[in-house]
């Protein structure tokens, strides 16, 4: 069985100019082949700077414009989503009723607890159904609960997303895409 991550303590290689907050905008600089390089902004992530005080204080330096040694990165995971809509798992049983005889286009996330990527974009999915609350109705199927329904459709990766509209598959998307990607695809299918 797969556990969660909450946090993750990283002991630092290298030194950085230690500041009293981060921005969620900023930067943080990455040392890779002797070449500093920014690494990439990730949301549901919240990064802070932590070192010893005192033992930077006896050596009398100053944590604010100079760079220390000693002193640690600390990733937690955020709560992604508490101003997004939880969409409701559904089962073989509820499939016919669900989807296929659905007023208005469905979207369906196939997923299973043991997948990354899925977890990766149970967020995204989470946040398009508030954006398109009343145009469109989401679902999420798991995979290792439902196989019927997966297997009826050829779900051999996940995550998958199908689009059903008056209770036919019109589109489907593999694996964990951009947010972008999967607002494009809903939007063909919006009913005005």
């Amino acid at each position: 069985m797969a556990s969660l991550l909450d946090s993750v303590t990283v002991t630092r290689v290298f030194s950085l100019p230690i500041t009293s907050s981060i921005s969620p905008a900023s930067k943080v600089p990455s040392i890779s082949a002797r070449r500093i390089s920014p690494v990439p902004e990730f949301r549901g992530l919240k990064a802070s700077w932590r070192s010893s005080v005192t033992q930077s204080a006896s050596l009398g330096t100053n944590l604010g414009s100079r760079f220390a040694r000693g002193g640690r990165m600390v990733c937690e995971a955020q709560d992604t989503t508490a101003a997004a809509v939880e969409v409701p798992n559904i089962s073989d049983s509820e499939w016919q009723t669900q989807v296929l005889e659905s007023d208005v286009p469905v979207l369906v996330e196939f997923w299973a607890p043991w997948c990354g990527p899925c977890r990766m974009i149970h967020p995204i999915v989470d946040q398009l159904a508030k954006e398109f609350a009343g145009k469109f109705k989401f679902y999420k199927i798991n995979t290792d609960e439902s196989p019927n329904t997966a297997n009826r459709y050829g779900i051999r990766s996940v995550p998958t997303v199908i689009i059903f509209k008056d209770g036919e598959k019109k589109d489907s998307i593999i694996g964990a895409v951009p947010k972008e990607t999967l607002e494009k695809t809903i939007e063909r299918f919006v009913v005005e």
